[in-house]
């Protein structure tokens, strides 16, 4: 039941300037660095991308997520977060 109940958790991201964000419905951290946070929501997978990102707080039982750092870039996807470098991405391996 526990589950059903992350799974219905409301999203919502407030972007603040570029300079951090909260967010909300977060169900799962995948991976953070300080040039990505990659997480799950209650709407997709939710990736950030950006400059000295770190997670200035994270409270899961609330879905409630502070990420501050220069951000570049957001995207949400569906599919499992993969990690690729350059020649990845260039190459498609």
């Amino acid at each position: 039941m526990a589950e059903r109940v992350s799974e219905e958790r409301a999203h919502s991201l407030v972007l603040e300037g570029r300079s951090g964000t909260v967010i909300e419905g977060v169900l799962e951290v995948h991976s953070f660095d300080e040039e990505a946070v990659i997480l799950k929501t209650s709407c997709g997978d939710l990736t950030l991308e950006g400059e000295g990102l770190h997670v200035g707080a994270l409270d899961i039982e609330r879905g409630h997520v502070r990420i501050e750092g220069r951000i570049n870039a957001l995207y949400y996807s569906d599919a499992a977060p993969t990690r690729r470098g350059l020649r990845g991405r260039l190459f498609g391996g």
